[in-house]
């Protein structure tokens, strides 16, 4: 029970980071724990009088729509490709009792469909919620002003000074708008739809990718997977065509989300390319590939009998004798198939 010791702290560890994670983007998300930065405007700047198309419930992509999709497209894919896929190369009873010796030693047992499907449900999970703390924490470090700041600002330009010459206006206090809308409006870089709409697509676009290998998917596979990240290309675009969004903002979020989706992918899942699901032949081991030695062969007893019982069956084969006993050896050979481990054994020697 001793190496059952490492495999609970590692359990537990891995636990503790994803409560740490979800958490963390908990307080980025709901509540004031962390202040945004005020930046500063200048006065009457075009690039911030865009007009304010309402909240963003009334947005085309809405975010309970997004969030939805995020979260559940991924999910039911990798359940019911995993569960296909396993119910297709089932063919074995005793898969279960080989898993169980092989793997595990008989303690602590997981169905292969259930341990790949947790360790890649899991792994997405973790790394919608990076994605989240990434975004969040370069909103509230950066303050970036949306294209429509200065419309919910609403700034009282002639108690600014705005009228004698340009002017830079970096104190708080100087928006007379509604507090909420002008919050939203300061958390704009990078986008947090852009980023998980491409993580998301990014990471079910490799699975399938990497997972899928039934013949006539050739071009099935490259086509869904062009799809999902149309999607989340279009996600972007809407982003800025409603003034909700820089084109500065949509690529940051596009590059935080390819990022966090290829790292985990190539180096925490490794391609995807976990233990298969049914396995008949052994792993082969790292001494495979070693460079052979020749040592002298040595014959087991029962080689040695089935040896000696072949040549005394040869012998008497040779011998023109049609007696009942040498038939019957000679069809026990043929069932039992001596004759080719005969053959097998001169062919070695």
């Amino acid at each position: 029970m001793l190496f059952l010791l490492p495999l609970t702290i590692m359990l537990y560890f891995q636990l503790v980071i994803m409560a740490g994670t979800v958490m963390l983007a908990y307080y980025f998300e709901y509540t004031d724990t962390f202040n945004v930065h005020v930046q500063g405007f200048f006065c009457y700047d075009n690039s911030y009088t865009k007009p304010y198309l309402g909240p963003e419930e009334s947005s085309a992509i809405p975010p309970a729509l997004l969030y939805a999709v995020v979260a559940g497209v991924p999910t039911l894919v990798i359940t019911v490709t995993e569960s296909v896929l396993f119910l297709l190369q089932y063919t074995s009873k005793d898969l279960d009792n080989r898993e169980k010796t092989i793997v595990t030693g008989d303690c602590c047992y997981l169905n292969p469909l259930v341990r790949r499907t947790f360790r890649f449900l899991g792994v997405y999970t973790f790394g919608l919620f990076t994605t989240d703390i990434f975004v969040n924490a370069g909103q509230v470090v950066t303050g970036n002003l949306a294209p429509h700041f200065l419309t919910v600002c609403k700034p009282n330009y002639t108690a600014l000074g705005c009228q004698q010459a340009l002017r830079f206006i970096s104190h708080q206090e100087a928006c007379t708008g509604n507090e909420d809308d002008i919050l939203r409006a300061r958390k704009t870089f990078p986008s947090k739809e852009a980023a998980l709409s491409v993580y998301a697509a990014l990471y079910l676009a490799m699975y399938i990718t990497c997972t899928v290998k039934a013949k006539g998917t050739r071009l099935a596979k490259p086509v869904l997977s062009l799809g999902l990240m149309c999607l989340a290309f279009l996600t972007g675009i809407n982003r800025v065509a409603e003034y909700r969004n820089h084109w500065s903002d949509v690529i940051a979020g596009f590059v935080i989300g390819v990022a966090i989706a290829t790292f985990l992918v190539v180096c925490v899942v490794h391609n995807f390319k976990g233990k298969l699901l049914l396995s008949e032949n052994p792993p082969q081991d790292s001494m495979t590939n070693a460079p052979m030695i020749n040592l002298p062969r040595v014959e087991s007893p029962l080689e040695k009998y089935i040896a000696s019982q072949v040549s005394d069956l040869r012998e008497e084969e040779a011998l023109p004798s049609t007696s009942f006993k040498a038939r019957l050896m000679r069809f026990f050979s043929w069932i039992t198939g001596m004759s080719r481990f005969d053959h097998r054994h001169h062919t070695r020697q």
